[in-house]
């Protein structure tokens, strides 16, 4: 039981695990290992379970929290989302029921029509929850963007006196919001005998719906119209509104570049260039 943690959470967070469940075993560390979050599967005495904790300075876990059980509740009662087993909030760790399946990135899943189809059922579930004006979300999502210039990136000069423009000159209307995953993709969907299941609520927050596109737009839409086509035959009505569509995929592409320069993923922030260059071309 000593080594069950891999020396990856905190003495709180470790003595607040072994509180809860007991006999642990880890079978795997699931960390993605850019940042300070950290994913475990572990075995217990009561079962299956995914430990999750972040650090100091996580908001993913936070986010999470504030996802769990509410926002998540018709995921979870369909079977297609964990449970959260238990959380302890003020030390940023939480315990949630494991899921079975392995991630649709990199596999046949991730240009399976049928697994669009689902993920689309999934989100239109997540979405339908509540929807609201919010008079906020525009002007600080575009604050938030322009901050990322700010920090040490490598974004081409010209690039980013572009965007700057279009952003500042943005009249940031009000919009309206939904429940989001904010990560809404293949390496956040499970596949278990052909049944699409999701994980990591980490950027859940309310914004327009469209913004759960931007990701799937940029990567795995590209090229491939059958398999938009099929996540909408499972989602029902297109969210996205032309001009705003736009400056989400714009902020994203953003955000997208100077994140993965700041955690040293390379070839995230060639695609964050990519995005950047493709959107700006639609102004």
């Amino acid at each position: 039981m000593s080594d069950w943690h891999a020396d990856r959470l905190s003495p709180k967070q470790r003595e607040w695990v072994q509180g809860r469940l007991h006999g642990i075993r880890l079978v795997r560390d699931m960390s993605w290992n850019l940042i300070d979050s950290v994913v475990l599967h572990v075995e217990s005495d009561e079962g299956a379970f995914i430990v999750k904790a972040g650090g100091p300075t996580n908001h993913h876990i936070d986010r999470e929290l504030t996802a769990h059980p509410r926002w998540t509740a018709p995921l979870i009662a369909s079977g297609h989302a964990a449970r959260l087993a238990d959380a302890l909030r003020e030390q940023r760790v939480m315990i949630l029921d494991y899921l079975p399946g392995i991630l649709a990135e990199g596999t046949d899943a991730e240009h399976d029509t049928d697994a669009y189809v689902q993920a689309g059922v999934l989100l239109r579930a997540l979405h339908a929850q509540e929807t609201r004006k919010d008079a906020d979300y525009e002007p600080h999502a575009t604050a938030r963007a322009l901050r990322w210039f700010e920090e040490p990136h490598r974004v081409d000069s010209a690039v980013v006196a572009a965007a700057r423009r279009i952003l500042e000159a943005d009249p940031a209307p009000s919009v309206s919001v939904a429940p989001t995953h904010g990560d809404w993709q293949p390496r956040n969907w499970l596949i278990d005998q052909g049944v699409v299941r999701v994980i990591d609520f980490g950027r859940f927050g309310f914004r327009p719906a469209s913004t759960d596109l931007t990701r799937l737009a940029a990567r795995q839409w590209a090229g491939r119209p059958e398999l938009e086509a099929a996540f909408f035959e499972g989602y029902g009505d297109d969210p996205r509104d032309p001009d705003r569509w736009r400056l989400d995929r714009l902020r994203e592409a953003i955000g997208t570049a100077c994140w993965a320069y700041r955690v040293g993923d390379e070839h995230f922030e060639a695609q964050g260039h990519r995005m950047l260059g493709e959107v700006l071309d639609e102004f």
